[in-house]
């Protein structure tokens, strides 16, 4: 009779850290594995479509029942599983929840746990803190941008919304364009601002030069990379845009979060866009109404999908991020030319990276041992 125990290993975050799960180069270099993977198929997200982001409990803006949670921006549920073919072939699943007002507690807004689970028999293998994890990859796959999209002279970097995901994407940009030595900040507060450049001066003392900027427009004009990492704005007016006229020729944009941006730019000649995984995109604007404003989508994948679903531009058009890594595509046709790369966020990531922390922390005895049973109660 084949054993029937099954043990999984427990991360804290401390485990976590032991096991590497900072190292950005390393996370890098999965995240490349992962979308290799991804656009040779070998993969499964959620839904039908197996490109589904995640599955959102959300809450009723009004409610009689007493005590039901009601709708605030960034206030969910998320459940995001997925399958990771290749040499991990094992599934896996984050889960968080998000609540604004949870620093009043003395806790980050979103708490995240990750569970990888036996590709065959659904056993659990491990259940590990997520937050740094997530964080890592959404981070590493915001560099790759940097990485493989931006001119090889790169050398000033815009960072529009200095929060926390925001240190870990620059980190990722130093991996792979580590020749920037000047960063323009765009943020809501001086107090943010400042902790910001604290960090990157005492993390990255070959960034020499560090201009506050007051507008949008200052800090995209004269950038090689400009990212967009704010949080969405309770008001679809409210969130941050961009304009053709701010964008010297060559650089990049990517966008991990919020943006607003004219579905004629995107169409532009001299624009190349770049997308994680557009069938994810996809996914989510079938069935919606096609879009009424001129400024369309608060995510940029989406105003991908909206400028496809106007015709503005063809599907075509649309190269995968995979495809350039695997070396199917070129990324850029020309050093003058503007690359806009959308960054929507994918549980394929969580699986790859928390593999990799995963078979660390075995190697090296970092973690708890947990027994789910001897022989379980249904097979008896």
């Amino acid at each position: 009779m084949a054993n029937s125990r099954i043990d999984f290993l427990y991360l804290s975050e401390q485990d976590m850290i032991k096991a590497g799960v900072n190292n950005m180069a390393g996370c890098v270099e999965s995240m490349e594995d992962m979308f290799k993977l991804l656009v040779a198929g070998d993969y499964r997200m959620g839904g039908e479509n197996g490109n589904e982001h995640g599955i959102r409990l959300s809450f009723p803006k009004e409610s009689d029942v007493p005590g039901m949670p009601l709708h605030e921006p960034d206030k969910r549920m998320m459940s995001m599983p997925a399958y990771l073919g290749g040499k991990y072939k094992l599934y896996g699943c984050k889960t968080y929840g998000s609540n604004p007002h949870n620093k009043e507690y003395g806790q980050p807004r979103s708490i995240l746990m990750m569970t990888l689970m036996d590709s065959i028999t659904g056993a659990p293998m491990a259940f590990m803190s997520a937050n740094i994890l997530s964080a890592m990859r959404t981070g590493a796959v915001g560099g790759l941008g940097a990485k493989w999209l931006a001119n090889e002279d790169a050398h000033i970097c815009t960072i529009i919304g200095p929060g926390v995901m925001s240190r870990y994407t620059l980190d990722a940009f130093m991996v792979g364009r580590p020749g920037i030595d000047t960063l323009k900040i765009k943020g809501r507060g001086m107090e943010s601002l400042q902790n910001f450049i604290n960090w990157a001066k005492a993390k990255y003392p070959q960034i020499k030069e560090y201009i506050i900027c007051d507008t949008l427009e200052d800090a995209c004009r004269e950038s090689d990379i400009i990212f967009y990492g704010t949080t969405n704005a309770a008001k679809f007016e409210d969130n941050p845009y961009v304009e053709e006229a701010w964008i010297k020729p060559g650089a990049v944009i990517i966008a991990a979060s919020a943006l607003l941006v004219k579905t004629d730019f995107l169409a532009k000649d001299n624009v190349k866009l770049v997308a994680d995984n557009y069938a994810m995109y996809a996914g989510w604007g079938e069935g919606r109404e096609s879009p009424t404003q001129k400024t369309v989508s608060t995510l940029l994948g989406m105003g991908f999908y909206d400028a496809v679903t106007e015709g503005k531009i063809a599907r075509e058009s649309i190269t995968e991020l995979g495809d350039i890594i695997n070396g199917k595509e070129k990324a850029r046709d020309n050093k003058d030319q503007i690359m806009v790369y959308a960054v929507g966020g994918m549980s394929l990531e969580d699986v790859a990276w928390g593999y990799e922390c995963y078979k660390n922390a075995l190697d090296n005895n970092i973690g708890v041992k947990l027994n789910l049973w001897e022989t379980p109660e249904l097979m008896k």
